[in-house]
């Protein structure tokens, strides 16, 4: 049995969820969301809760069943209250500008990188060395920040680089001054 699954998700005031066919769409407060769910797990829509059903007790299920409760789950808690990651920029002379909706990073090279943000995704700086990535989806969220921490991913000398915010990089030591 899934220990995730047999969860209740519980609905926050002003978000409906609706059941058409295949598809799931949740409306709320900051935008609608939608997402294909099979047939065959029933979803039970409460006015406080929803609880999701795997068709049959067969040990198959159970991983489906957990991920599907669990995607429900965050599109609730994305329409309702939103996601946010936020990354770090260390290293002297590295710097985030924000211009409109883009961003300009300068990490290093020879050129600034002009990052365009997905649509449904705000960027933000919180001064010159934070960025924070905030949108309903938390699966696009991710992948933008994920993004933004590929153009400089930080490096195990000196730790320069992106960095989520209280992420730990591991430091190897220099080359050793030998006598």
């Amino acid at each position: 049995m899934s220990r995730i699954g047999k969860n209740p998700i519980s609905l926050p005031t002003g978000v409906e969820v609706k059941r058409t066919g295949t598809a799931v769409e949740v409306k709320g407060p900051k935008g609608t969301l939608a997402q294909e769910v099979p047939e065959e797990f029933t979803l039970a829509i409460g006015e406080t809760e929803i609880k999701v059903a795997p068709p049959s007790q067969d040990k198959a299920h159970f991983p489906k069943w957990g991920l599907y409760r669990i995607l429900v789950q965050n599109m609730v808690t994305g329409v309702s209250s939103g996601f946010k990651k936020d990354l770090e920029i260390i290293g002297v002379g590295y710097k985030v500008d924000k211009r409109g909706k883009d961003l300009i990073i300068s990490v290093g090279y020879s050129h600034p990188i002009w990052f365009r943000a997905d649509e449904g995704i705000t960027l933000n700086t919180d001064g010159p060395n934070k960025i924070s990535v905030e949108g309903i989806d938390k699966r696009q969220v991710g992948q933008v920040a994920s993004d933004i921490r590929s153009i400089r991913p930080p490096e195990p000398y000196k730790g320069k680089g992106i960095r989520y915010a209280g992420e730990y990089v591991r430091t190897k030591a220099g080359k050793a001054n030998v006598k």
